[in-house]
């Protein structure tokens, strides 16, 4: 077993860090995100307390079953006018979800830390707002058309790195926050660390 754990599933995070140039292994921590997001939206908890909540819990977890490796932990929330979003449970909320997003602007919050032993050793958590472009219904189903499973496997009903870029006004923020996790300060960490292989 290689030194890091990356305790996510998302093949979007798991892209990041094999282009990246980083070896590791996987293995998702298949928390309940929906209640301990539900719990946390109840308290008034911020995008960021959030996102950053969800990404220790699922690292914790793998850290406490594995704990001489080095667990990294992700996850994003994607939040506009004070209202955090899951993933869309099938097409008909995704495009409900579209037409809400058109001509406007949302963040998208995401956190990654590092744990070894139970211990959070390093964390960072970081913004993006981006702005749909005003659409018409005949474009949001003509994109629902080409964007396939995206539709349902993104937060956002969009895919940035593919097709779904075609929606977007403006973007300021990171990229790779975009894509589901801070990847520059994660890897200035595990540098520093002397983790990169």
């Amino acid at each position: 077993m290689r030194n890091i754990i990356l305790a996510s599933g998302s093949k979007a995070r798991q892209t990041m860090l094999i282009n990246a140039g980083l070896s590791f292994d996987i293995k998702p921590a298949g928390i309940n995100e929906d209640i301990i997001t539900k719990e946390l939206v109840a308290d008034g908890a911020s995008s960021g307390n959030i996102a950053l909540r969800l990404a220790r819990e699922k690292a914790k977890k793998i850290s406490q079953e594995i704990p001489d490796k080095y667990i990294i932990g992700s996850d994003q929330v994607l939040s506009m006018e004070d209202k955090i979003y899951s993933k869309a449970k099938d097409k008909k909320e995704a495009l409900e979800r579209l037409k809400n997003f058109q001509g406007n602007e949302h963040f998208l919050t995401s956190a990654v830390c590092v744990f070894r032993a139970g211990e959070d050793l390093w964390h960072k958590t970081d913004a993006a707002a981006l702005k749909m472009k005003p659409l018409s219904i005949q474009d949001i189903e003509k994109y629902s058309t080409i964007a396939g499973n995206n539709l349902t496997d993104c937060v956002g009903c969009y895919a940035l790195e593919s097709v779904g870029v075609r929606l977007f006004e403006s973007i300021r923020g990171d990229f790779f926050t975009i894509l589901g996790m801070p990847l520059l300060p994660l890897l200035n960490y595990l540098d520093s660390e002397g983790l990169l292989s």
